[in-house]
């Protein structure tokens, strides 16, 4: 389901408020929350929260304090405090589900430091909001041929215009330290509004941008992940991947999150396996380790001396062959301990004949025409 920004034009092109992820004009987007204490009525003698979550553009959430008790349900366009003027933005929370969000933020209620909410947003607060939403790509493409210009090794991000018009945040991203003094006199020349300059990281860069993974998905930052952890490169040790930085790089250049998903299901596995560089010894001789397969609890030693036959042992006889080596009781070779039982397959019969991906593309038989007498033997016949 989808808001009227995301149905069709005339011509049946999409229409789409141009957000990827973050739906600028809806509550369909991942920053959604779904109040479960909505039905709830707080008990007798307790006034509600008089703290609200709104949303703006980049993901970015703020709190403030409504002191007139308006009446605010979420999805309600409401017109906040601001430095300077005021902004526009979305509710995204309200009632007793805020006081869970501030104690994971870390904030705290009692502080008089949080702006307040002045009303609900008229229909002439909404148009000039949106007025200043349909300039923002236009500005960002200026404002990326100034820093061309000025040969600055910074790449302008995104361009978010406050409410009211009075202010536009330009979020960059750049690996160095940039001086930006000279940039942002000629943004406030050029564009007449206050100008103020926020760096993001290349994964929140990435999560702006969109984008569809190497396994045929949407990327997770532009969809549901909000929070981005740190990835390691331990994570691909303990889950044996490849050391080939182009498979393990995402979209962004770092690491892929991804990494993290299965990483804790891989240490706890690899808890009971002895470390990789650790060398078996027998009265045969030395063994060092080939390869691991960690689900089925599986590792394969090869002799020193004769390195080309593989020995396919289970995690608990390696641990019972380094237990005998400690006790100073080596045990005689690897092969008394690999199971030599032929593993049974299991033949499938091809009962329907759809094995095959090229079966349609084989080309027809073609008939065989009976060979015709030729007329005249038929005329003669008919004549006698």
């Amino acid at each position: 389901m989808g808001c009227g920004s995301c149905s069709t034009q005339k011509d049946g092109t999409p229409k789409g408020c141009k957000n990827n992820g973050t739906c600028g004009t809806d509550r369909r987007n991942k920053l959604s929350v779904f109040d479960w204490l909505s039905n709830m009525q707080l008990p007798k003698g307790q006034d509600a929260f008089d703290m609200v979550e709104v949303r703006f553009k980049n993901g970015r959430k703020e709190f403030f304090r409504n002191p007139e008790n308006i009446q605010i349900y979420m999805g309600d366009v409401v017109a906040t405090e601001a430095q300077s003027g005021h902004d526009i933005g979305i509710v995204s929370l309200t009632g007793e589900l805020v006081k869970v969000q501030m104690k994971k933020k870390k904030a705290k209620p009692e502080g008089d430091d949080f702006p307040k909410i002045y009303r609900k947003a008229n229909q002439k607060d909404i148009d000039v909001w949106q007025k200043y939403r349909q300039k923002e790509e236009e500005v960002k493409i200026k404002a990326r041929q100034i820093a061309i210009r000025l040969k600055l090794k910074m790449k302008i991000s995104d361009v978010e215009f406050q409410g009211d018009g009075s202010k536009a945040i330009f979020y960059y991203t750049a690996e160095q330290r940039v001086d930006f003094r000279d940039l942002i006199k000629e943004y406030a020349y050029v564009f007449k509004v206050r100008i103020e300059m926020k760096q993001i990281g290349l994964r929140q860069e990435a999560s702006r941008l969109g984008g569809i993974g190497s396994c045929g998905r949407e990327l997770c930052c532009s969809t549901w992940l909000t929070d981005f952890r740190s990835v390691k490169t331990s994570a691909r040790r303990y889950q044996q991947l490849s050391l080939n930085p182009l498979k393990l790089a995402g979209q962004c250049g770092k690491l892929k999150c991804c990494l993290n998903y299965e990483l804790d299901m891989y240490v706890e596995a690899l808890k009971d396996f002895p470390k990789s560089d650790y060398k078996l010894i027998t009265k045969k001789g030395k063994a060092s380790l080939q390869k691991m397969d960690i689900f089925k609890r599986k590792l394969w030693y090869a002799y020193f001396d004769e390195p080309n036959p593989w020995h396919e042992l289970d995690v608990d006889d390696v641990n019972d062959i380094i237990q005998a080596e400690k006790q100073n009781k080596p045990v005689d070779c690897l092969e008394d301990f690999v199971d030599d039982t032929p593993t049974q397959t299991i033949d499938y019969s091809n009962v329907v004949g759809q094995d095959s991906l090229t079966r349609f593309d084989k080309p027809k038989r073609k008939k065989r025409r009976k060979k015709r007498k030729p007329r005249q033997n038929q005329h003669k016949k008919n004549s006698n």
